[in-house]
């Protein structure tokens, strides 16, 4: 069961680097946010790289989401407006480094996050509740992902088309089982986006062949393309469809966040 069955938490997850899971927290939170849905980013991550390319500056972050983890603020006191209408943030920040040495010592280490999401969707009222929550985890499995995966309904795996993309999605899809068997017996699989799709490379395509042949369904049909603008637009703190809403990143961005919708309305009818 959802946390609340009005708003759907995504957390964007991988222990590989540098396979586009900020660029899609961040552009899929902006294309969802501009057909109509409000969403908040939260950052998890402590290189902070989502916060900044939705333009919150790093001085600007006196409060972030270590606060929230250590109990020191509810979640609705870090949030911040971006320049996106319907699109907020809760920015993160170094201090998330040491988190987890602070809240190990918990019973409830791993449920950090799932409470204050709680909080915040029982409190908030229905014209300022968020219809999607997008978690941005660091790049590797440690108590940060694991909060996320607690927290959420479903996980989103951006997929570098790569030689060992299969190889690090098989490390990760054996976390989300083991996080489904012993922590959160709701959490899926929402789906698997392929990022950094080069058509030129016949190994790119190879792999788009054999994470379908391995996923199947499971793989959205929208696959993200290498593309200099969406590379461009966090150096300028704005998502690719504020940077430049023509070019082929965004709009396929704004495809995979209609492909999300329906894949909701799906699963709500079934």
């Amino acid at each position: 069961m959802a946390l609340n069955p009005g708003v759907r938490i995504l957390v964007l997850a991988n222990q590989k680097g540098g396979v586009g899971k900020t660029t899609t927290a961040i552009n899929l939170g902006t294309a969802l946010a501009a057909i109509g849905e409000r969403v908040l980013i939260v950052d998890l991550d402590p290189q902070g790289n989502a916060s900044t390319g939705l333009g919150i500056n790093r001085k600007d972050r006196s409060l972030s989401t270590y606060d929230v983890l250590v109990g020191e603020q509810p979640l609705s006191a870090v949030i911040r407006e971006t320049a996106v209408p319907r699109l907020c943030v809760a920015p993160s920040t170094l201090d998330l480094l040491g988190v987890e040495l602070e809240i190990s010592p918990h019973k409830d280490r791993a449920y950090k996050l799932r409470h204050a999401v709680q909080t915040l969707v029982s409190s908030a009222p229905d014209s300022e509740r968020f219809t999607y929550v997008l978690v941005d985890c660091p790049p590797s499995l440690n108590l940060l992902t694991i909060n996320a995966l607690v927290a959420a309904d479903s996980v989103v795996v951006p997929l570098q088309c790569e030689f060992f993309a299969l190889e690090g999605l098989s490390q990760l899809l054996s976390t989300v089982d083991q996080v489904k068997r012993t922590l959160n017996p709701e959490l899926t699989i929402h789906g698997i986006v392929l990022t950094m799709f080069d058509p030129r490379n016949n190994l790119a395509t190879q792999v788009v062949a054999d994470v379908r042949k391995f996923m199947g369904d499971k793989v959205y049909d929208t696959i993200i393309p290498r593309n200099v603008r969406v590379s461009e637009a966090p150096s300028h703190g704005k998502p690719v469809l504020l940077y430049d809403l023509k070019c082929q990143g965004s709009q396929a961005y704004l495809r995979l966040a209609s492909e999300v919708i329906q894949r909701e309305r799906s699963l709500r009818a079934a």
